[in-house]
């Protein structure tokens, strides 16, 4: 509920501070006493767009600001949180308004954007002016009436949880099969390289290790010569190394007693004889393994040049880098074959919880054509009731597309005059005929829907008498489950008030003001005989004041 609005200099408003009441507010005054001025700074801390022509006083700041209690309000709660904002009970919007324009915003302090002040404001307040008809041509509005009177929240909620699944799956689907089909595109070009890579058949280092068995095959003779006649010094010549080394040592063998450094001179020497005749057996072992082979030169030569071809192909520079695009190749052939199955699979999944989708929506439209007509009729009764007794308000529902909501398209069609031509709300009604119509179907789900504050800005145009007085019931009624600020002509809403505020001008120094007051049980007595019966109310007005406040 709205708990305070401070105002500080807008339009001819000075400085007026209002505490509201949390059942049924009415505001009067005479005609341009700036009840409308109250309503346009409201709407600034509603998310309007501000106007610096707004300025009372161009040297100072213009200050908006309302005070809310949020209570039970669950989405108000949510979205403070979802936006970082104090979600405390009690909360301040305020709007401030430079002279050279500048329009800022905010939340509990916190600055935020029009944007976020529209949606939580939205959240608190329903202020419905003449002509307005926004809320009530919305299929949103129209949609959540039926949906109160169905009482049906945990089916729509176990629906949307479905709804959700089969959205996120049929876009998972969807991925899939353009996946698929981008993969079937590549699949040729993609087999083609797999094939060319899988001929090769490379093994790990393959071609490194080629190009070092090719130097030493081209190199194979001259390998040999030079390992013979390592060979031949060592072992087999005319004075092969190793008998000479041989011949040293049995020389020196004889004398090694004669001198401490001989016996270990001998076992050095005759380390290197052991060393020289194993490095001998090892050049000749090696010389045997290497022959020249051209059959094998011209194998290993294709290798190379079929794999350097490939190297090129596929801007690398390494066997094994072939390897693993052969490997993420035949990966992606895979993967064609198993998304068939994957997509199956997943079609299977959508088309089952489709059928859950399917099933709790026609319930929800069963749930909602069951109450089409109660609705209808109650607010056809109550549109006579507010004196539009050849009205009618006739529900249209349609299925259609599984939506968020369920399957339902859901139009609110109005024929004002018994001429049996329904239309779209939004298309035939009038300011007043939409306020009257907009307050019998509130009233009517008053304790069903979660409404904010609701405002109703001259709701009683065109309409007097008995009319005002059955239009003041419903006012009274629908305040008892939330808070209702009304602005009214009508003496007989004016007597059904909780708090009633009066708006005036006053002159201070040499400027008209407006300023407003609550007033006492008195002061509503006497207001109420002047809207009756004029400036100087008669005796009968007065009694007949007091007996609308006192019923």
């Amino acid at each position: 509920m709205l708990k305070q609005l401070h105002i500080i200099n807008y339009a001819i408003i000075d400085e007026i501070s209002i505490d509201f009441s949390g059942k049924l507010n009415v505001i009067t005054g005479e005609t341009g006493a700036g009840k409308s001025i109250l309503m346009g700074a409201l709407s600034l801390i509603l998310g309007d767009r501000a106007d610096t022509s707004a300025l009372l006083n161009r040297e100072k700041k213009c200050f908006i600001e309302g005070t809310f209690i949020i209570g039970n309000k669950n989405a108000a709660k949510d979205f403070l949180k979802e936006n970082d904002l104090d979600a405390e009970d009690e909360l301040v919007i305020r709007r401030e308004i430079a002279a050279n324009g500048k329009s800022r915003a905010f939340i509990n302090d916190t600055p935020v954007n029009l944007d976020q002040l529209r949606v939580l404001s939205n959240l608190l307040v329903d202020l419905h002016r003449q002509f307005d008809t926004l809320a009530l041509g919305e299929s949103d509005f129209q949609r959540e009436v039926l949906d109160a009177l169905a009482t049906h929240n945990d089916l729509l909620i176990e629906y949307r949880k479905i709804f959700l699944q089969v959205s996120s799956l049929k876009k998972e689907l969807a991925d899939l099969q353009e996946q698929k089909m981008q993969f079937n595109k590549e699949f040729d070009y993609n087999k083609f390289l797999f094939d060319e890579l899988n001929d090769a058949n490379f093994t790990e280092n393959e071609l490194e290790n080629a190009e070092a068995e090719l130097k030493l095959l081209s190199n194979s003779e001259g390998i040999k010569s030079a390992l013979a006649k390592v060979f031949t010094d060592l072992k087999e010549g005319e004075q092969p190394i190793v008998q000479q080394l041989k011949i040293s040592l049995n020389q020196l063998q004889i004398f090694s007693s004669y001198h401490p450094n001989l016996p270990a001179l001998l076992q050095r020497l005759q380390s290197a004889q052991i060393e020289l005749q194993d490095i001998a057996d090892e050049v000749d072992h090696i010389n045997d393994h290497i022959n020249y082979d051209p059959q094998r030169i011209e194998e290993i030569n294709q290798k190379i040049s079929s794999g350097y071809k490939l190297l090129k192909k596929h801007g690398v520079q390494t066997t094994n880098e072939l390897i693993d695009i052969k490997n993420k190749l035949e990966e992606k052939l895979q993967a064609v074959l198993n998304m068939d199955e994957n997509i199956s699979s997943k079609e299977k999944e959508v088309n089952k919880l489709l059928q859950q989708a399917n099933q709790k929506a026609l319930l929800i439209s069963k749930n909602r054509q069951s109450k089409i007509k109660f609705l209808e009729e109650k607010v056809n009764e109550l549109l006579k009731q507010v004196g539009m007794p050849n009205a009618r308000l006739k529900v249209q529902l349609a299925q259609g597309e599984l939506n968020l909501f369920g399957m339902d398209t859901i139009d609110f069609l109005f024929d004002a005059n018994k001429s049996n031509r329904f239309e779209p709300i939004r298309k035939v009604a009038s300011g007043g005929e939409l306020s009257r119509l907009m307050l019998s179907i509130k009233s009517l789900v008053a304790q069903s829907m979660d409404l904010a504050t609701l405002i109703f800005d001259e709701i009683d145009t065109g309409i007097s008498g008995e009319t005002a007085r059955q239009v003041g019931i419903i006012l009274k009624g629908l305040s008892q489950q939330r808070q209702v600020i009304c602005i009214t002509h009508q003496p007989q809403i004016a007597g059904k008030a909780d708090a009633h505020y009066f708006v005036y001008k006053e002159i201070k120094g040499d400027a008209i003001k407006t300023n407003i007051r609550s007033l006492t049980q008195d002061e509503r007595i006497t207001t109420i005989a002047k809207m009756l019966s004029g400036e100087k109310p008669t005796a009968a007005a007065l009694e007949n004041a007091r007996e609308m406040i006192m019923n």
